[in-house]
């Protein structure tokens, strides 16, 4: 009687969520795919894309302003990390691996790092105050790890101080910025490919320790894409196929102990997601190129709640604003109630 209590309250919180959310298109960037998304307060909100393509709000999205760095037409800045109203860091997929920056609200960029080696490839940034960690793929058998301690100002590759070490096909995936995670101190470093892991790395004690993740992977298209943890401990990883982006077989998994052991929710999301974040301890949301789900009681149970495909989730500091991006060059707000 009482598990069928507690269900109830379950899915009648889900559908209550699922009947109030409203999408509404904040604008439009034909030929643009966008994949980076962060914000500063209530109503600042950063974009970054293909074709050098560089955007912010001052007002939740109702107007923007476009501020693309001169001579990087070509480049595709897969993730973004906004420290003010005027600051930002912009980080390039691809080759020349590069890093820019900018205080003026983009009149302006200045490049804090580059890396013209060919098989350099950047795949998230994330800070927890002046210090911050850009993630690349492995090199030489470990991921590629750069440090900063002042915002993103200059950079250190420590990968030979503390290594990631990648299993023999192991990567990990730019495809929302959303890869590692910075909290508490501690760097989490969801991976895929033919194999899939979370790390988790602390400085402070001088300790990396390596997890195995049993989300769908075993091939280059595979593993975790996303991960989001609401405390030390508390965490989800996303995922699966994007080959095959309506698969919901095993693309989803939580975690109580920082990745020693892995939970399967009772129900799964939709298909293929490539990000995940925590709105509140209970509610989460996540999407992909399927759709779109969201979760009433700490991802156990979801529920799809639109098909619209999105990369990329951000929310304001208040929660107040839930942003989502896609590559249609599309920027999206989303409201529950």
């Amino acid at each position: 009687m009482i598990k069928s209590i507690i269900l109830s309250y379950i899915l009648l919180s889900v559908c209550a969520f699922s009947n109030a959310q409203t999408f509404t298109l904040q604008v439009q960037k034909d030929s643009v795919s966008f994949r980076g998304l962060d914000t500063f307060g209530d109503d600042v909100i950063w974009v970054s894309g293909s074709k050098g393509t560089i955007g912010y709000s001052k007002d939740a999205g109702k107007t923007w302003n476009w501020v693309n760095p001169r001579g990087y037409g070509e480049v595709d800045f897969r993730d973004i990390k906004v420290f003010s109203a005027k600051e930002a860091l912009i980080i390039s997929a691809g080759t020349p691996a590069v890093v820019l920056r900018t205080t003026n609200t983009g009149k302006s960029w200045e490049k804090v790092f580059s890396d013209e080696r060919p098989e350099v490839f950047f795949d998230a940034v994330d800070f927890e105050g002046k210090t911050g960690y850009i993630l690349g793929d492995p090199l030489d058998g470990s991921f590629q790890l750069l440090k900063s301690t002042n915002k993103g100002k200059s950079w250190k590759d420590i990968s030979d101080q503390m290594y990631l070490i990648a299993d023999q096909g192991e990567v990990a995936f730019a495809a929302s910025g959303s890869s590692i995670q910075l909290l508490n101190g501690v760097l989490y470093v969801g991976t895929g490919g033919t194999y899939s892991s979370l790390f988790n790395y602390d400085p402070k004690k001088l300790r990396v320790d390596k997890f195995d993740c049993p989300i769908w992977s075993g091939n280059s298209s595979t593993g975790i894409f996303a991960i989001d943890f609401y405390d030390q401990y508390n965490g989800i990883v996303v995922g699966g196929n994007y080959l095959q982006d309506n698969d919901n077989r095993n693309n989803v998994l939580i975690t109580r102990d920082a990745g020693k052991n892995w939970i399967k929710p009772q129900v799964p999301v939709s298909g293929f997601r490539s990000d995940v974040l925590f709105l509140t301890k209970d509610t989460v949301i996540t999407t992909g190129t399927s759709g779109t789900d969201l979760s009433a009681d700490g991802g156990m149970n979801w529920k799809t709640i639109s098909t619209l495909g999105f990369n990329t989730i951000a929310k304001s500091k208040s929660g107040k604003h839930i942003y989502l991006t896609n590559s249609k060059g599309q920027i999206y707000t989303l409201k529950l109630k």
